[in-house]
């Protein structure tokens, strides 16, 4: 009888850090952050900071949910920083104006989900490689809103359009939006037909079709939810300030991808959870709040993200290597 079988509650744990290894990672990393950063500068603990570090950051961790499962799948989607700078601006224009705000909010999100659905159609079945469509999509979104703008400030929106502010429970808003959107997407990729077909389609397209799995149809669903939770991050990017600067957050998409596939999705596709994408852009806010607070200068976060995306990336390819 093997030792497995002698020990199944060592199995489940090997089985549990093999499926949620880098997750814990990142979990641990943080842990560790407010543990030594904290010790040696008590403020980083502060209400505020850790406010700024969640809230904050919330909209990063849900527009990273989408791309974690366009990665899953085997794309990229290298335009959404644009379409969040975009749906910004189009629910702070309908806000101000003075639309109904139930409009102002589900608007911006629908025409997310419009543009990214038509972005899935091309990739589907033209089979034009996703960086370039989205690329040409950046372009489209980015020069569109500079025109239609000309980078201008959106201000006095009504209070009652501000969703990021609002703190249900004495928490912020965003908080619970990334957390619900987190947990439920993670039941929805392990428990749901299509949600398995997104890893099967990421794994191996033709296997996934001979298992009678329609790849173009999960392609265009899997960008369209991707621009639902974009079009979710953008509204809460758009409401956590009192103004909207009518322009693309600068490296927004890299920063979205970053964390996704430091969070543990491969980025060959198949493989990855939103849990570690979520965990990972909460990492991100931490690194950079704890190098302010130890006098180091923040352009130094880029460079961190850099070195922890080759590490990352080559981890995974070693655990593919091992797996063959």
């Amino acid at each position: 009888m093997s030792d497995v079988a002698l020990s199944p509650g060592r199995s489940n744990l090997q089985r549990f850090l093999s499926g949620y290894g880098q997750e814990i990672v990142v979990l641990l990393s943080i842990v560790a952050l407010f543990v030594v950063v904290g010790a040696i500068n008590p403020r980083f603990l502060s209400d505020t900071n850790i406010n700024s570090i969640f809230a904050g950051n919330a909209y990063i961790a849900i527009a990273a949910i989408g791309m974690s499962m366009i990665i899953i799948a085997g794309h990229i989607d290298v335009s959404v920083g644009a379409l969040i700078g975009v749906i910004a601006t189009i629910a702070g224009t309908l806000a101000v104006k003075g639309y109904p705000i139930w409009m102002a909010w589900s608007v911006p999100i629908l025409f997310a989900v419009a543009v990214n659905a038509g972005v899935g159609t091309l990739v589907a079945y033209t089979r034009i490689p996703s960086i370039v469509v989205t690329l040409g999509m950046l372009s489209i979104l980015k020069g569109g809103l500079i025109s239609a703008t000309q980078g201008e400030w959106i201000t006095n929106m009504p209070p009652e359009f501000m969703i990021a502010q609002m703190r249900p429970f004495g928490i912020p808003s965003a908080v619970w939006f990334m957390v619900a959107l987190t947990i439920i997407a993670a039941v929805f990729l392990r428990y749901t037909d299509f949600g398995r077909s997104i890893y099967a389609v990421g794994g191996n397209m033709e296997a996934a079709r001979a298992a009678g799995i329609n790849p173009e149809r999960t392609v265009i669903g899997v960008f369209a939810l991707h621009g639902l939770f974009a079009g979710i991050a953008g509204i809460l990017f758009a409401t956590q300030l009192q103004v909207i600067q009518s322009t693309v957050p600068p490296n927004l998409e890299l920063t979205v991808i970053t964390a996704s596939v430091i969070g543990g999705v491969s980025i060959l596709g198949g493989t990855g959870t939103v849990i570690g994408s979520t965990l990972a852009a909460i990492l991100f806010a931490c690194i950079g709040s704890a190098l302010i607070f130890l006098n180091v200068s923040a352009y130094w976060l880029r460079a961190v993200l850099g070195l922890m995306i080759l590490a990352t990336v080559l981890a995974d390819m070693a655990r593919r290597r091992r797996a063959k």
